[in-house]
């Protein structure tokens, strides 16, 4: 995974922190980076080339008329003056390479120097197992303990993802390829293969991102949240809320 910087310039060391989406259903992640990005008025420092993104072009994000200032697939972004960097995919992953692409982000926020990754993913609500409209519909998991708990998300009221279970096999084979152990024939999984219930979390590509970063020393923290494919704003709007509370910036900044 290449950087080019848009002006020439290198990346601010400071920024400790990088928030990430993660591509999954009704592309909330996504939505709320973009109105992390919109609303904090973080300015593009460069971009990101890496060939398990399929490359894509648009026309200026995020301004209210198009001026020609084109989107690509990996965008980098700071905000100032705090010490908050943020990527947007706007691009899937091809298909069989998530892994791959993990792995590549991991070393770059490795390499860029960030200590704590923040990835922002949707749950399909038909998975969820149990129904509880009770409390924060935020869920996380995080490299700070050994079961994905982490005290800090626990003041914030969120609750840790049950089915994160590190013994699973498809959760010990994910972090296996992170990293980097070479997997026996007879061992290996096919994320293609047909899942079960437990099959689908360790799946998706929060957990790719996870197991990675992880594996790169890095605290890694994904917050989660269930939602259908629709009108996804209000989802986009819980998960940026939630991302400014982990972050603890102000979340009155947050407005379309």
């Amino acid at each position: 995974m290449a950087f080019a910087p848009q002006h020439g310039d290198d990346l601010r060391s400071n920024c400790s922190t990088l928030v990430v989406p993660a591509l999954s259903i009704g592309n909330v992640g996504q939505l709320a980076v973009d109105l992390l990005i919109s609303s904090l008025r973080a300015e593009r420092v460069g971009y990101l080339d890496d060939p398990s993104v399929l490359p894509c072009v648009g026309n200026d994000a995020y301004g209210p008329v198009p001026e020609g200032v084109l989107a690509l697939p990996l965008e980098v972004y700071e905000v100032s003056p705090s010490d908050l960097s943020i990527i947007q995919q706007r691009s899937p992953v091809i298909k069989g390479m998530m892994v791959e692409f993990a792995r590549n982000l991991a070393s770059y926020a490795a390499t860029a120097g960030k200590q704590h990754v923040v990835v922002l993913s949707s749950l399909d609500s038909g998975k969820k197992q149990k129904c509880d409209d009770s409390g924060s519909h935020i869920y996380y998991i995080s490299s700070a303990g050994q079961d994905g708990s982490d005290d800090v998300c626990e003041k914030l009221g969120w609750k840790r993802l049950q089915e994160y279970i590190p013994d699973h096999k498809r959760w010990q084979y994910l972090s296996s390829l992170a990293d980097g152990n070479p997997v026996l024939e007879e061992e290996s999984l096919s994320f293609d293969d047909e899942l079960v219930v437990n099959d689908y979390y360790p799946s998706l590509p929060f957990a790719a991102l996870f197991s990675c970063c992880k594996a790169k020393g890095l605290k890694v923290t994904c917050i989660l949240c269930y939602c259908a494919e629709g009108d996804n704003t209000p989802d986009s709007f819980v998960l940026a809320e939630a991302a400014l509370n982990l972050l603890g910036l102000d979340k009155d900044n947050v407005v379309i």
